[in-house]
Order: C-alpha cells, then structure tokens, then sequence
C-alpha cells in the first residue's frame, strides 16, 4: 500500500488531509520536532505546530523529550479504532437523519403509496443477491420461518455464523421437511445452532420468511408456487411488515426446541446430544439414524441410555423427564 492510499483511508476515518500529511512525514523522518517536521513539509511553524497538536488529540503521535517537543508516531491500534467508532457513530446520525427527513416528507406530502411497502424482485441471481446483501448487513436480529426450496442451494450458511460470532441473535424455526433433509441438516441447521442459533421446529411453517432488524421482511413462494412463480417480496415497515413479525412469535411459542440447555447431563456423548436434540423435532427414528449416520440399532442402544439415565420407559417419560429437568 503506498502512502496515498494511507492518506485517502486515514481521510476516511475523520483525520484531515494536513493532518494526515503530517503523519506521513513523520513516519518517513521518525523522531523530530514540531519545527523541524514544518521545515521537511515547507509549512510555516505555526500551521506545523497546528497539525501536530491534531494528532496528538487523536492519539496517533506521542510528544517526549524533556520539555515535550520530540515527536514519534504512536501505536495506531487504539486510535483508529475509536475512529472507526467515532465515524460510524457519524454515518448512524446521518442515517437517522435522512429517515426522519424522509418521514416528514412522507407526512407533508400524503400517505405511503404501496409501492414503498412491498417490492417484487425476480431473477434467480438477482434473488441470491438480495438475500446475501441483507444478511450480511443485518445489525441485531434476524427472526425466520425456514422450508425447502431454497434459493441459495441449501448449503452451509457461513453468513449466519459469522453474524452470530459478531452478536447478532437469530431464531429460527423450521419446518420438519428442513430438517428431515440429511444434507441440509449437517451442512446448515446443525452448524448454525453450534454456533449459537435459537432453532424450534413445527410440522410445517405458514410461509417462507425472512426478517432482519424487524425493519425488512423477505417473502418467498411455497414450493408449488415457486415451481410456476420464481420471485422474492420485500415488506418494509408498514402493518403488513408488524403481522408478519406476530406471525412468527406465534409460531415461534409453539414450536419445539431444537437444541440443549446448559442443564443437560454432562454424561450424554456428543451422538447422544443430538439424538435428545432430534427427539423433540418429531421425526422418526430412521430419519434421526440417517441425520446421524448411525444405525437403527446403535440407535435404540443410545436410546437405552438415555431411558435409563431419565429412569423413563418410552418416549413420552423421556420427554418429560426432559422438560421437568429443563435439559431442552
């Protein structure tokens, strides 16, 4: 990187252009004076001494010596990361402020036509597109009804992951045919409630949404529309946007955890974990034995365990056991 991309980034994050001059120069020249640094710039001393006590503010340049005047470039990491603070708070005041002008826009001049609430996009790359722009720019929460088909091919989510490192919350139910799909189970669902994914499950989900920041929804076509009907609806905050979000906190009540609590017996091998897990999406014994690549009957030893360590006799004494002991 030369040095006039160094200038144009440290311009990015707030730091002016004679400022950023300067500190160019004292990297090139290492320790001098405020004085000397004015000389190798050909600045008069007054605007020298100016730009140095601007970075001295801004922690990039420490001042010692005896009487304080020898200069040197500080150790930037702390710095520029309160820049970078610094300027997204600025970027975030100036967002709000354009919405709020554009919300007394909105009130002068009569009510939101529709075309603002809902937007059509069609295309199957332009669709991918739109997913992945706001899951990646997504700030704090992400809420979904998760089915089969999927745009993105189904595969690993590493967005989510990253989002959910970062402290993003998800939750996400999903539909017994989502997670019947061994494939999608091991490269996304599982991975993704590794990580940190609140995940519940129903038979079935009313309808394939997405919403991020309880700001902007994303509406897919079931399965046999999707077939005749290859498109993606955006709903921006409206009343539409707040019964989608009901939508989903009803669900999201009735539906059954998908992952462990900290209750949980250490004792439990990691295979017997996820089988406890998968117990409680209702799928069947072959479907939990492919998921885990195991077979029926290493299946009903794992089982035998757990009955026994529950002190239960079927299914349904396991599960309450379960719940009494608030391992889910």
């Amino acid at each position: 990187m030369d040095d006039r991309n160094v200038a144009a980034y440290l311009r990015e994050l707030g730091v002016g252009p004679r400022e950023a001059e300067a500190l160019q120069a004292l990297l090139r020249s290492g320790r001098c004076s405020a004085g000397e640094l004015g000389a190798e710039l050909g600045w008069a001393p007054e605007r020298a001494e100016e730009s140095v006590g601007r970075l001295i503010e801004l922690g990039l340049v420490v001042a010692g010596g005896p009487d304080h005047a020898t200069l040197a470039p500080a150790e930037p990491s702390l710095a520029l990361d309160r820049l970078v603070h610094l300027r997204s708070a600025e970027v975030q005041r100036a967002r709000l402020a354009a919405l709020h002008a554009y919300r007394d826009y909105r009130r002068c001049t009569g009510a939101q036509t529709t075309d603002d609430l809902v937007e059509v996009v069609t295309g199957p790359q332009q669709i991918v597109d739109c997913i992945w722009q706001f899951e990646k720019s997504v700030e704090s929460e992400v809420v979904r009804f998760d089915s089969p088909p999927y745009h993105t091919d189904g595969g690993p989510n590493d967005v989510e992951v990253h989002n959910l490192r970062r402290g993003v919350e998800y939750r996400v139910v999903y539909s017994n045919s989502a997670v019947r799909n061994g494939a999608y189970y091991a490269a996304n669902i599982q991975p993704c409630i590794a990580a940190g994914e609140k995940a519940r499950v129903l038979a079935a989900v009313p309808v394939k949404l997405t919403v991020f920041d309880r700001r902007l929804a994303i509406v897919s076509m079931s399965s046999v529309e999707a077939e005749s009907n290859e498109c993606l609806l955006l709903v921006r905050p409206s009343s539409l946007l707040t019964a989608l979000l009901g939508l989903f906190e009803t669900s999201w009540r009735a539906g059954y955890p998908m992952h462990l609590s900290a209750q949980v017996p250490r004792a439990l091998s990691p295979v017997q974990r996820r089988i406890l897990e998968l117990l409680g999406t209702g799928i069947t014994d072959d479907a939990i034995a492919e998921l885990l690549g195991i077979s029926r009957r290493t299946l009903s030893r794992h089982l035998e365990r757990l009955y026994l360590l529950a002190g239960a006799a079927n299914r349904f004494q396991l599960a309450l056991h379960a719940a009494r002991k608030e391992w889910i």
